[in-house]
């Protein structure tokens, strides 16, 4: 950034910051107490309905479990700012080790994703909006509205139905990775998971351009621009694009957002191991420390989009920028 992103909005990045950590602490309070209240007893699901109640008793003891919830949840929360996630109930393994490579199977998913659907989106919106009420911007908006009604589970399924099945068999219905294996040596498993989540962020991210190319299409520094012979690419280009870029940068930290929290549907159904299937599994075994860091995990993430969508729109909006010098 330049010298002239300084001053208020400095000041205005750094409550921001301070905002952002304010929201992950008020999760980290809901998902423990969310966790608090789960049905059934952890010790017991870790040792079995056969268990004594004195093992379960023991159990609980040293899991910390028989204490109050507020010294739990303090507890819990000082081992986390110090770097210490826990243990996992079930597996006893270190909860840093068993998400961390589950975390990055997810974060491929998510940037491949988006990396595709984000300049297709405004390539789409962008020439629909051109091309308002055209033949094209109809058929993308019968396509997207379809696309819109459809969640991202029922995605999965078609596309497993039309390219796994006895339609087309062309890809993989599973994804089929060990402990540690880099997703991206099996590109041909991801097709239809990126494809996923791909087609459910699509509609929105792409309305959302076409809404902001037209609105700038009828702005009257457009209209000047083409009384005086500007040429229509040049008018695209330089006016249109530019200043319909902030309503695109909001959309996408929210469709970045959406991808996050939409791997948990499309990882099931994929079979993908990653934070979503791990954030199942531990809710089906009770498993409260993986669940209450794989939420905060998401929650960090929904965080940094939003922070980072609202940095770059002040960058690229000088009005914004330079606001109270």
């Amino acid at each position: 950034m330049d010298g002239r992103f300084s001053g208020s909005r400095r000041l205005w990045l750094a409550r921001r910051l301070l905002l952002g950590a304010a929201v992950v602490l008020l999760v980290s309070v809901l998902v423990f107490a969310a966790t608090q209240i789960l049905p059934g007893d952890p010790a017991r699901a870790v040792l079995g309905h056969d268990a004594t109640p004195e093992s379960v008793a023991a159990l609980r003891a040293e899991l910390g479990l028989d204490r109050p919830i507020i010294s739990q949840y303090l507890s819990w929360l000082g081992h986390i700012v110090t770097g210490d996630l826990g243990q996992s109930l079930v597996t006893r393994e270190p909860v840093a080790g068993l998400i961390g490579d589950r975390a990055i199977n997810s974060a491929v998913l998510v940037v491949l994703s988006a990396a595709i659907v984000v300049p297709l989106s405004v390539f789409v919106g962008a020439l629909a909006g051109r091309r308002r009420d055209r033949r094209f911007d109809k058929a993308m908006l019968v396509v997207t509205l379809g696309l819109t009604a459809l969640p991202e589970a029922i995605i999965a399924l078609l596309l497993v139905i039309l390219f796994s099945t006895s339609v087309l068999r062309l890809l993989p219905g599973t994804v089929l990775l060990g402990p540690g294996q880099n997703p991206l040596g099996q590109p041909a498993q991801l097709v239809l998971p990126v494809a996923a989540l791909v087609l459910g962020v699509l509609p929105y991210l792409s309305r959302l351009v076409r809404g902001s190319v037209i609105d700038v299409y009828e702005s009257e520094y457009v209209r000047i621009a083409r009384l005086k012979g500007v040429p229509e690419r040049v008018v695209l280009r330089r006016h249109v694009l530019s200043n319909a870029l902030v309503p695109a940068i909001q959309g996408t930290a929210l469709a970045l957002a959406y991808l996050t929290g939409g791997v948990v549907v499309v990882e099931q159904v994929f079979n993908y191991p990653g934070l979503g299937t791990t954030l199942v599994d531990a809710v089906n075994n009770r498993d409260f420390p993986v669940i209450q860091m794989v939420c905060l995990v998401f929650a960090a993430c929904y965080v940094i989009f939003n922070l980072l969508g609202d940095v770059l729109t002040v960058y690229v909006t000088p009005r914004l920028r330079t606001a109270g010098q």
